[in-house]
């Protein structure tokens, strides 16, 4: 199955080759048969399994590349585990929802016509909770001083009142470079990609080896979420929902506009 062919049960770019697929086609065995709860099952809930599965996974890896970066490495043991485990878990599992693990690159992909509305918010749902059992995770197989000495994980690089703007200007621009590399890899046709996965992967090392002093590199809502609740940590948590969701917002606003192909671009169709 081609990656434009599976992703298209779930995006709707373009109606004439976005046909959902045929629950009265033959069976195996020759024989024809209509199974509308195989078809819900395969266009409602593998999706967001796949969101919560993978949510977690990333999440577990992340959390717990920032607990034990005990050896003085710096960002470089968060980069690398972060977009790793990113990109490892878009390949394996974005056949099957599209690989968003992040509130904010649902709804950029939900605002350029990507995703269908009845999945944005249980997309959302599914990702905090996975957000949450990844740091749930991390925190039972950490040794409980790395875990409060790192505070569980939870972002904790904005500690005074003027490192608040700066912060979220850069999850902003941060998430802005995430979630149009996301848009513009995997959902815009002109510019759709094989190598997406490696590309968003890669984007979120960058991201966090550049920025991570600043405000530690989130650019996801889930996971800031799930360590937060965990490690019951809140300080300026409210930067990492209003700095990655404005980013998405300005991404879905470029691709809307000026960097569409004729079926997602609002001008000049």
């Amino acid at each position: 199955m081609s990656l434009s062919e599976s992703k298209t049960e779930l995006w709707n770019l373009d109606v004439s080759v976005a046909q959902p697929k045929n629950d009265t086609a033959p069976a195996p065995d020759g024989t024809s048969s209509t199974n509308p709860v195989r078809g819900a099952f395969e266009h409602y809930v593998q999706p967001c399994v796949g969101e919560l599965l993978g949510s977690a996974l990333f999440i577990f890896v992340g959390c717990l590349s920032v607990i034990e970066n005990t050896e003085g490495t710096g960002r470089l043991q968060p980069a690398l585990a972060h977009g790793l485990a990113l990109g490892i878990v878009i390949a394996v599992l974005g056949e099957i929802s599209g690989g968003h693990f992040n509130p904010s690159v649902s709804v950029s992909v939900f605002l350029i016509g990507g995703l269908k509305i009845q999945l944005l918010f249980p997309y959302i749902l599914a990702q905090m909770c996975g957000g949450m059992i990844g740091a749930g995770l991390a925190k039972v197989v950490s040794p409980a001083i790395n875990y409060a000495n790192s505070s569980g994980a939870a972002f904790n690089t904005v500690q005074a009142v003027t490192q608040i703007g700066p912060a979220t200007v850069a999850e902003v621009i941060m998430t802005l470079f995430l979630t149009l590399v996301v848009c513009m890899g995997a959902v815009n046709g002109r510019t759709r990609s094989l190598l997406a996965p490696l590309c968003i992967g890669l984007t979120v090392t960058a991201d966090i080896l550049a920025g991570g002093a600043v405000s530690g590199a989130c650019m996801n809502p889930a996971r800031a979420f799930g360590p937060a609740v965990v490690a019951n940590y809140w300080e300026y948590h409210w930067i990492y929902w209003v700095g990655p969701m404005t980013g998405a917002l300005l991404t879905a606003s470029f691709i809307r506009l000026l960097l569409g192909d004729s079926k997602i671009r609002v001008l000049l169709r």
